[in-house]
C-alpha cells in the first residue's frame, strides 16, 4: 500500500528565478525580503519604506518612480503607441514633470523608427492632467543640445 503523501516531511529545494539585469547566474540574490506594507518592522515604523504599496509616499504625494510609470501608460494608452523609455523626470511645485520617448513609426532598420518625446504633466498623486509632443526625430539621428 502507498502513501499519496510519502513526501510530506520533506522539503523541495527553491528555485532560484532568472537573473535580473546586472546579475550574474549563481551569483548570491542582494535583495532581503521586504515585509508587506503597513506591517510592523521591529524599529517602530513600517515595512513600506516611506511608501504605501502602489508607490504613493505616506505624505499623499507619489514617488518619482510611480509617477513616471504612470504617466508612460497614460501616454501609451492615449497615443496607442508602443513606449520607448522614460528619459526625464522633473519635480514641480504642482506634481511632476515626466519626459515620455515612445515609437511613432518602425521602419526598417530598427534606425530608421520615427520616434517621439510626450512632456507629461502629473499631479502630486500621480494622475495625469496634461501632455503634449515635444519632438519627433528617427533613432538613428544624431541629437543636437544633449537631447
Amino acid at each position: 500500500m502507498t502513501d499519496e503523501h510519502s513526501d510530506a516531511g520533506r522539503e523541495r529545494p527553491a528555485r532560484r528565478a532568472a537573473p535580473r539585469r546586472g546579475e550574474r547566474a549563481g551569483a548570491p540574490a542582494k535583495r532581503q525580503a521586504r515585509k508587506p506594507a503597513g506591517e510592523p518592522t521591529g524599529d517602530g515604523g513600517t515595512g513600506s519604506g516611506g511608501a504605501t504599496r502602489d508607490g504613493g509616499a505616506r505624505n499623499g504625494r507619489v514617488l518619482p518612480a510611480e509617477a513616471a510609470r504612470r504617466a508612460a501608460e497614460q501616454i501609451v494608452s492615449l497615443t496607442g503607441r508602443e513606449l520607448e523609455s522614460v528619459v526625464s523626470i522633473e519635480r514641480r511645485d504642482e506634481g511632476w514633470l515626466i519626459g515620455v520617448e515612445v515609437v511613432e513609426t518602425r521602419r526598417i532598420p530598427d534606425s530608421a523608427d520615427i520616434l517621439a518625446v510626450f512632456e507629461a504633466e502629473v499631479d502630486e498623486d500621480g494622475d495625469l492632467y496634461g501632455y503634449r509632443r515635444t519632438g519627433r526625430y528617427s533613432r538613428g539621428q544624431m541629437h543636437r543640445g544633449g537631447r
